[in-house]
């Protein structure tokens, strides 16, 4: 039954962050990739306040898989970065932090992009 609560709280979680970006999309005129930024930019602050760690700690992949724990796992590198090495390390420190989701996420892109033919949003 637990296994069940879990799986409730993933969909959840996960629901309530597409639901919002639907919501973006359907009532303001902003594109797919500016909504994707403002998920971005709200794990990176969500994670600099330490509040990302209770939504994590809830709604578990519901909340790392989609662009939000992208950016937290991208301001976590940075401030253990920025904690090692200093200002050099915040840079380095994100894009270590993310470098194998990124590197899949190019190669991907590419494989698909070859496979399938893009289309501009009307």
């Amino acid at each position: 039954m637990e296994i069940l609560l879990t799986y409730l709280k993933v969909f959840a979680g996960g629901g309530i962050i597409c639901t919002i970006g639907q919501i973006l999309i359907n009532k303001t005129k902003m594109t797919s990739a500016r909504i994707l930024v403002i998920f971005l930019l709200s794990g990176v602050v969500l994670e600099l306040f330490g509040a990302f760690r209770y939504l994590e700690s809830f709604f578990k992949a519901g909340v790392t898989v989609p662009i939000m724990g992208f950016g937290s796992s991208l301001a976590k590198g940075a401030l253990k970065g920025a904690k090692e090495a200093g200002i050099t390390g915040a840079l380095g420190g994100g894009m270590e932090a993310v470098s194998v989701g990124l590197s899949c996420a190019i190669f991907f892109g590419f494989v698909f992009s070859l496979i399938f033919k893009s289309k501009t949003k009307q």
